[in-house]
């Protein structure tokens, strides 16, 4: 098979890695990709944005499936483009994307097919969300209804942070149309976790659970950001709780966009909350994590094109996928400056080192050759991800690499997986 890899992050390197192993596989694209894909995959530099072009390119490479990484070209459409001419694509049309395209209209869905959730106000004015807000007394999340490449959620604690965060929105239009309205919803207590399944319009695999770190710093203190690490599995979603996870959440949600006319395929990523009440839904994505990605793929056993492949055909049935019993931990390296300004430019060195230590691949997220040498084009630049036997040993390969890494002012958590490992330690 051809397969075109649409997007150019760690999380497309992750998939490029994974397809690379797939006995199906003829020959594989990415565009725009980046360094670390082209060193498996024929470039092509189109942008993620440019649906025709993107079109354009699967046609004159004859691709057999395009996978779509990112969620602003399934968002604006480029699957529907791609079924528009007769091209097999893994990603959910515009219509699924609406899941993570609007965050009021996944709560729709959601309340629909009564998928367990936050509850929530949807505002679109100041005076409304100030009103809402002095109710709780201050302590809520206010997300951005549109995409905001991760950054659209705020955590608040009091009525003074919560009004930041809508001002943010509403008044500074700090996310231009994908703030323009805006969702107050509950805090919700808990630990939490994401599950991904693959779907083919009808039927639900999931994969391996997995829990990002989403602020800056050590021990979940700074800015938000789009993940700065991952690990695979998650200890309170084992067996019986991932099934029933996929049970109540996944099933009913594409059970009912068939229902809509709308059947959804490829990726449903459930964003939840480990309440004492049970999984609540804190958001949907309709594509694979990242850094999600980086630790799930590692630990699958199974052909990944051929289940991707039967998920745009809505063949799932035939397919078995199952996750490895070993633990991933993907530590991110991020440049200067990270979230809030991150700079451009600095020489990246020390990866073979990094790669020579047993269970580590490296994965590229934002990362471009100038002048002959590998540098920083990115906030997030580099996914360290480590396989092994348990968590304690994936920890150490993925920071013992991570050290190996040289590349001025960048900065990294040095605590992703630790609460794990101590775990696994008391039941020693």
């Amino acid at each position: 098979m051809r397969v075109l890899i649409v997007g150019s992050g760690g999380r497309e390197h992750a998939l490029a890695w994974k397809l690379r192993a797939s006995p199906l596989l003829g020959e594989l694209h990415a565009a725009p990709g980046n360094p670390g894909i082209g060193a498996i995959a024929e470039l092509h530099d189109v942008a993620v944005d440019d649906l025709e072009g993107m079109t354009e390119l699967a046609g004159q490479i004859a691709a057999d499936l395009v996978v779509i990484g990112p969620e602003a070209p399934l968002v604006a459409g480029l699957a529907d483009r791609l079924q528009a001419a007769g091209i097999r694509a893994f990603g959910p049309t515009a219509a699924g994307a609406r899941l993570e395209g609007s965050k009021a209209f996944a709560k729709a869905v959601m309340d629909e097919s009564g998928v367990p959730t936050a509850r929530f106000t949807v505002c679109d004015t100041v005076a409304a969300a100030q009103a809402c807000i002095a109710e709780s007394g201050g302590r809520v999340v206010v997300k951005a209804d549109g995409l905001a490449a991760g950054k659209g959620v705020f955590i608040c604690d009091t009525i003074a942070d919560a009004d930041r965060a809508v001002r943010a929105c509403l008044v500074e239009q700090r996310f231009g149309e994908s703030g323009a309205r805006i969702l107050i919803e509950e805090r919700l207590d808990g630990l939490e976790a994401s599950v991904l399944a693959l779907c083919d319009g009808e039927r639900v695999l999931a994969l391996a659970p997995a829990r990002d770190a989403k602020r800056a710093l050590d021990g979940d203190r700074g800015p938000n950001t789009g993940g700065m690490g991952c690990v695979s599995p998650v200890p309170e979603l084992g067996g019986e709780a991932l099934e029933a996870v996929v049970e109540q959440v996944h099933e009913p949600v594409v059970r009912e966009l068939a229902r809509r006319g709308e059947p959804f395929r490829g990726c449903l990523y459930a964003g939840l909350m480990l309440t004492a009440d049970g999984p609540r839904v804190l958001e949907f994505n309709t594509r694979f994590g990242d850094p999600e990605a980086q630790v799930i793929l590692p630990r699958l056993r199974g052909d990944l094109l051929a289940a991707l492949d039967a998920c745009a055909g809505g063949t799932l049935a035939d397919i078995e996928l199952a996750a490895g019993d070993d633990a991933a931990v993907s530590v991110v390296i991020a440049a200067r400056g990270y979230p809030e300004a991150p700079e451009r430019g600095a020489v990246i060195g020390g990866l073979e080192a990094a790669e020579r230590v047993a269970g580590v691949t490296v994965f590229h997220a934002g990362t471009a050759v100038e002048n002959g040498r590998l540098i920083a084009a990115g906030g997030r630049v580099l996914n360290v991800t480590a396989v092994g036997r348990h968590f304690a040993e994936a920890r150490e390969r993925a920071y013992e690499a991570t050290a190996a890494v040289a590349m001025a002012g960048s900065h990294h958590r040095t605590d992703i997986g630790l609460a794990i490992v101590e775990q696994e330690h008391q039941h020693v």
